[in-house]
């Protein structure tokens, strides 16, 4: 039986100043939800072009499931890869994930129907769903607490930077005069899949999680690893580390394990109210997101009269809305708290939108205008949503983060992401204004109803450590 250890592994990462270290953190694992973004913008911007008579001839329903599989894979990719994060360690699955949605996207560029096109999605996320535990679990354990809110909205936020790749790229592929109409959409998704090459060679650079090899009984790899950022942190600022045995410290058993019944236990008995709000914030984002932009090409084409190959300008003002969101409301979530801010930002995107759908099926938007609203709309959901994955890795103990991580995303995707572009495709293809309104009240009513289930049962975790918020299982006691 392995014995007890003390450990002040937590506080001397919580301590150190920002550096290179911590950029390259964000840079190589934060990338992946640029890679998502990207993902999610093709299919939204090219679907014309993939739907057309001289590609795979699709209808608007077919479109829908296509969003859909690719969500399902996201699901069942999270739960399969979650569990073996906690189990293998941060850094061996996110480099296995990242390899799977590489060989997966590129197979989506030679896809010759339906079915191989819908197949192929939904392996494609299977892909990004795993990197969401692992990745996830990685930089919250990485980052400084007083800079951990911040952080991991603006990662989570740069899913549209690579929307706005991904649009711009529509633009180039789609333009007849520099690709065949026929190889163009092919060409966007082989691309994109080849870029996967180059976060496998910079992920090589960071390390396994200190957090975890100490919660696995791993006591002395965890304390070189942090000797060796601290290294590097020394070097960047020209300064030594100071001692850290005056730092709080933690007390673990180190024959600790994790079952499924002890996460079930954990979820249920020991956090239940931070386990309603998980899959309650994590679903309404889910459904008002997944629904509204894997068709919003759709609503432009078929109700704005916008040619395929213009969409990617339209993306352009959306991607920038929601990525400026988190930027530049991130740091309030570290000082006027998760609460307040969540609450916020997840009310005023849910009044909005209910607002805009209105005017929308009373015609009274442009598509010029209707992209100015879902543009602020999204400047305040974008906040929000990214905050959603926040909470789940800061509400539960470290040793099943990744998997809770992974099991909210997986159920409140699959409450509310599958479902949505399904629906929205079958309300679309009704033709009908007023039947789309329907999905947008829904949409924005679910997330005024996140909004008030924050308000009551959020947690104060800003600028608190980790185990302050959620102490390990292994805890045995704080010296």
């Amino acid at each position: 039986m392995a014995e007890a250890f003390t450990t002040h592994i937590p506080a001397r990462l919580d301590r150190l100043p920002w550096t290179r270290f911590h950029w390259l953190v964000v840079f190589a694992l934060g990338i992946t939800w640029i890679l998502d973004g990207l993902e999610v913008t093709l299919v939204g911007s090219l679907s014309p072009a993939i739907a057309g008579p001289t590609a795979l001839n699709l209808t608007d329903t077919q479109i829908g499931l296509t969003g859909s599989a690719y969500i399902l894979g996201a699901v069942l990719g999270a739960l399969v890869f979650g569990r073996l994060t906690d189990t293998f360690g941060r850094r061996k699955l996110f480099t296995l994930t990242v390899g799977v949605y590489l060989v997966a996207t590129i197979a989506t560029g030679f896809s010759w129907d339906f079915w191989s096109f819908m197949v192929f999605r939904f392996l494609t996320g299977a892909g990004i769903g795993g990197e969401y535990g692992a990745v996830n679990s990685a930089i919250q354990e990485l980052i400084p607490a007083r800079r951990r809110g911040f952080t991991d909205l603006v990662i989570n936020g740069s899913f549209w930077i690579g929307a706005a790749l991904g649009a711009i790229g529509s633009i180039i592929v789609l333009d007849p005069n520099l690709v065949p109409q026929e190889w163009g959409w092919r060409a966007a998704f082989i691309i994109g899949g080849l870029l996967a090459l180059v976060i496998i060679y910079v992920r090589r650079f960071i390390p396994e999680s200190p957090r975890w090899l100490m919660t696995h009984g791993r006591a002395d790899e965890a304390h070189a690893v942090v000797e060796e950022i601290e290294g590097r942190v020394a070097r960047h600022t020209g300064l030594p580390t100071p001692p850290h045995h005056h730092l709080p410290s933690l007390r673990l058993r180190g024959d600790h394990r994790t079952s499924w019944l002890t996460i079930a236990a954990t979820l249920f008995r020991l956090y239940p109210k931070r386990t309603v709000l998980g899959v309650v914030l994590m679903a309404t984002q889910a459904f008002c997101y997944n629904a509204i932009f894997f068709t919003y090409a759709l609503i432009l084409t078929r109700f704005y009269g916008i040619a395929p190959g213009a969409i990617g300008w339209f993306m352009l003002p959306f991607a920038l809305g929601n990525f400026m969101g988190p930027l530049l409301l991130g740091h309030l979530f570290d000082t006027l708290g998760r609460r307040v801010m969540i609450t916020a930002t997840y009310g005023l995107a849910g009044v909005l939108m209910c607002l805009t759908g209105w005017m929308f099926a009373q015609g009274l938007l442009s598509a010029t205008a209707q992209t100015a609203a879902w543009s602020v709309i999204f400047f305040f959901a974008s906040a929000g949503a990214s905050a959603a994955y926040l909470t789940v890795g800061e509400s539960f103990p470290l040793e099943i983060r990744a998997v809770t991580i992974s099991l909210f995303y997986a159920f409140g995707t699959l409450l509310g992401g599958v479902g949505g572009p399904a629906l929205f495709g079958a309300l679309i293809d009704t033709g009908e204004r007023g039947q789309i309104l329907w999905g947008y009240l829904l949409g924005g009513g679910l997330m005024i109803l996140a909004a008030g289930v924050e308000l009551v049962l959020g947690i104060d975790a800003e600028r608190k450590s980790l185990e302050e918020v959620a102490p390990p299982l292994s805890l045995q006691d704080v010296p």
